[in-house]
């Protein structure tokens, strides 16, 4: 075996004792890295501690620099990894250390590293929780219009809201203008309530109860559009999903003329044996 072939498995494959021991160890690079940029944040320990720190984040830097270049080197299509999901993450996650040497204050954006622990679902075989992942974002994207629909009334109804109690109360309530009174009737109807600024009159407190009921209720309309669609995405999933079940390690929900299991990797069809 090649040492790319090596590399490759190690690096793309979680298989191998190799391969997921270096997944594992990456994902704990990651944590520790925005740990690291996490406590440089704070102001007494960044006085203290400063050298250390911008050492520790170097180091993690040139690590993730050195992983990033091995993984467009040894890829079979470089392009297609380098504009893919992670590919963009990679690249943007040890981008800001290197415009801190021009720009301060980009480092602390480091923190996008996080979003690197999203190959734990590869290293730990979540596959099922990868797949109702995708299933809740199919079910977001087909209630998107009607979530849509949703805000737009939403943003109506607290503009007219909002107007109406800055005429009612008036700039000496607290109610200085209409943005000012639609950013209190969106912190009310979404039952927030920051009370930085409250009615006093009669009316006006009338007028925020009235708000403050129909913000219990609003909040339920989204939840009830997503869960709904959320059903009919799993319905068509179990339509599409009547494949066989893997012998190897009994995962469920291969489509019906696959031919080997998303989960071990093992084949679905059944070998006929013949009399000798």
């Amino acid at each position: 075996m090649t040492m790319k072939a090596k590399l490759e498995r190690i690096i793309f494959e979680s298989d191998t004792p190799s391969g997921k021991a270096f997944d594992v160890i990456l994902i704990w690079a990651i944590v520790a890295s925005i740990l690291v940029v996490l406590l440089d944040s704070v102001q007494s320990l960044n006085e203290k501690y400063h050298d250390l720190f911008l050492i520790l984040e170097w180091v993690f830097t040139a690590l993730f620099t050195i992983e990033y270049i091995l993984r467009v080197a040894i890829s079979e299509k470089p392009k297609g990894y380098v504009f893919s999901f992670l590919g963009v993450i990679d690249l943007i996650s040890v981008l800001p250390t290197y415009l801190s040497l021009l720009v301060a204050g980009p480092q602390y954006l480091i923190v996008i590293r996080g979003l690197r622990i999203l190959r734990v679902f590869r290293v730990m075989k979540l596959y099922h929780y990868s797949r109702d992942g995708m299933l809740m974002m199919r079910a977001l994207i087909s209630s998107s219009r009607k979530i849509s629909v949703f805000i737009l009334s939403i943003l109506i109804l607290v503009t007219i809201l909002g107007s109406l109690m800055y005429v009612i109360e008036g700039e000496e309530s607290g109610f200085q203008d209409i943005p000012n009174s639609i950013y209190w009737a969106i912190v009310t109807l979404s039952t927030v309530g920051y009370g930085d600024i409250s009615p006093e009159t009669p009316l006006g407190k009338m007028l925020a109860s009235v708000i403050m009921l129909l913000g219990y209720g609003i909040i339920a309309v989204p939840t009830g559009i997503v869960t709904s669609e959320f059903v009919y995405a799993r319905r068509d999933e179990k339509k599409d999903l009547k494949g066989p079940i893997c012998s190897n390690c009994g995962a469920e929900g291969h489509v019906e003329d696959a031919n080997h299991c998303f989960n071990c990797g093992a084949s679905l069809k059944i070998e006929s044996t013949k009399d000798s």
